[in-house]
């Protein structure tokens, strides 16, 4: 499993969708996840530091995890089938929940949890947007480009029957 970073929330400008962009922490490839717009606000609310009033589920998950006295120990992004992407909760004492990586990953920034993705999914999905000497901004832009260009279904697993 490969340490990532959350680089931010872009939208897809074909189709509004909002597109949550990982980075390796140690590398150079990102990688798109397109997700609905209630997580992808979610998301950058906690990145924002910006809590609101009533709690939200990912802040009522994080609150029950406290309350049972239980802890999120990573999040790691599992697998991308036929354009899908997997993920797991893996809890103490062994306990993993399925879940979508957008859930996932707005619960990992709630407790501050490292978000991990398998070596597979970063060979299918992944994207190398330039040297790191380039800049961030020249990244950004390589990347903005790099996402007119792209629809979700071009990240389907190119394996048969998978």
């Amino acid at each position: 499993m490969i340490p990532v970073d959350v680089v931010g929330l872009r939208l897809d400008a074909a189709t509004n969708q909002p597109i949550l962009v990982l980075q390796e922490a140690e590398g150079a490839r990102l990688l798109p996840i397109w997700i609905g717009a209630a997580e992808a606000s979610a998301i950058e609310l906690t990145r924002r530091g910006i809590q609101p009033d009533r709690p939200l589920t990912h802040d009522l998950l994080r609150d029950l995890l406290t309350t049972l006295g239980r802890t999120l120990d990573a999040v790691h992004v599992t697998s991308l089938a036929d354009g899908v992407f997997y993920a797991e909760l893996h809890l103490d004492g062994g306990v993993t929940l399925s879940c979508r990586p957008s859930d996932a990953v707005a619960l990992a920034l709630r407790t501050a949890s490292p978000i991990l993705v398998a070596e597979s999914v970063l060979e299918v999905a992944g994207i190398v947007v330039g040297p790191e000497e380039d800049g961030d901004e020249q990244v950004v832009e390589q990347f903005r480009e790099f996402l007119d260009d792209i629809n979700p279904e071009d990240f389907a697993d190119p394996t048969p029957g998978n």
